[in-house]
Parts: C-alpha cells; structure tokens; sequence
C-alpha cells in the first residue's frame, strides 16, 4: 500500500468515527479535536501526494501510527471509559457537565496526543540503530519539521472553524484582544512541544535499548497527565501556556532508566 492510499484509509477511519460521535449528541466535545485533526491530516494528505516530505512513506507510516494511538484511546474510552492519562483528563473534560470553550477541547486534545503519543509514534517508526545514522536522523527531522509548518499553516483558518461553532461568550474581551498572540503563540508552542517530544524519543531509545521503556513511558504519561490537568484549569490558557509551556520533558538522567 503506497503513502497516499494510507492515509486515503487513515482519513476514512477519522471521517467514519466522526460522523459517529456528530451522532451523539452527548460527545460533542470529543467531536471538536477530531475535526480539527482531520482537516490537519487532510493537509498532510495533500502535501505527501505533492512530493512535498523527503521521504512519503516513512511520514505515511507514522502519521498512521500517531493517529491511530489517538483513534485507539477514543476506542477505548467509548468502550470501557478508560484511556493514557491524559487522554482521560481530556476525555473527562469533553464529557464533562460543565461546558469548555471549543478552544479548549482542542488544545486539551493537542496537548494529550503531541506530548504522549508523538515520541511512541516516532518511536514504531524508527529503529533504535536509525537514531544512531546521522543522515537519516537528518532526514526524519527534516519532515518532521515540515509537519510543524503545516500544523502552523492551519492557525488561521482552524481559528476560523473554531469561530463557527462557538457561542456568545466563548471568548471574552480578553480573548478577542489577544487573538493575534494566540496564533503567534500557537506556532511557537507547537515548536516548542516538539522540540521537546524529539528529546524525549531520544530517552525512550536509550530506555528501549536497556529494558526501561515501560518505567520511561508511564513516567511520560504522568507528566503528560499533570500538563493536560494544568490546562483544564479554568482562566486564559493561552496565557498559562506562555507561562508554563506546551511541552514536557523527560529527565535523561531519571534513575527508572538506569542511567545515575
């Protein structure tokens, strides 16, 4: 199966489950981060069948694998009302009494899938001996930069859908007075965040290789956790994301790797 045609089966997996949860009419918070993912995945869709990555296959093979631990956890949580943990927050949320801007849902949503399931992803896709070539880290690099620019690409006009579906209120004086910031910012945070999810798939090598990654990764999905709670908090999330960052970060030198 070539990169197009699985992503033409990714897309067909998020348009199917989507229009189940669009179904519902008690899963509308879960139904906003989807959207929003599937719109980005259509860009990705667009750029992959435009030559425009170093290498369309391997992005193929792990776009595929990054969404389907997010598809997996939806899964999951609709089955069992179980999910990673900050998969859970975020779900919780979504299905929550109190109603959250769409805003929120959809960072909530960001925060749990970058900084959980993007280092386990580049992890299914790259061999601990890859990380040790310096010229096909290059190029895995390269494209997944070019993934940041087309996540930044889409501020604009995501804004814009956000706009759509939101009521009276959904964004105070405070909102609409930083909403240039908020899309400045959401380039940075989401530069930010990966940089950070590529050094922590460096310490899951270094843990796969000496038998800890299962301790590395639970103490991921801890901080994973903790960060999508601190953004569920009530106030201006954008601000408390300049404060605090979007990302998190893995001690290189935990002892649950051996390493001290």
């Amino acid at each position: 199966m070539g990169p197009t045609d699985q992503l033409d089966a990714l897309i067909d997996r998020m348009e199917t489950t989507l229009r189940t949860l669009r179904a519902d009419p008690g899963t509308e918070g879960r139904a906003l981060f989807l959207a929003t993912y599937l719109r980005t995945t259509r860009a990705v869709a667009d750029d992959v069948a435009a030559g425009a990555f170093v290498d369309a296959n391997w992005v193929a093979r792990w776009d595929v694998a990054f969404a389907s631990l997010y598809l997996d956890a939806l899964d999951q949580w609709t089955v069992s009302g179980t999910a990673p943990e900050p998969w859970r927050v975020a779900f919780a949320a979504a299905d929550g009494d109190e109603r959250l801007p769409p805003l929120r849902h959809v960072l909530l949503g960001m925060n749990a899938h970058i900084n959980l399931d993007l280092p386990q992803a580049l992890l299914a896709v790259i061999t601990d001996d890859g990380f040790d070539d310096p010229a096909l880290v290059t190029r895995r690099r390269t494209d997944h930069e070019h993934i940041d620019e087309i996540l930044a690409s889409r501020v604009t006009a995501e804004d814009r859908e956000l706009r759509r579906v939101e009521q009276p209120g959904d964004r105070t004086l405070l909102d609409r007075l930083l909403t240039p910031f908020n899309r400045g910012a959401t380039r940075r945070f989401l530069k930010e965040a990966r940089a950070k999810v590529w050094r922590n798939t460096m310490v899951l090598s270094q843990a796969r290789r000496g038998g800890a990654m299962d301790a590395r990764l639970r103490e991921l999905e801890a901080l994973a956790g903790q960060r999508v709670a601190d953004l569920r908090e009530p106030g201006q999330v954008v601000l408390r994301l300049a404060r605090d960052g979007f990302g998190v970060e893995l001690d290189a030198g935990s002892p649950t790797d051996g390493s001290n």
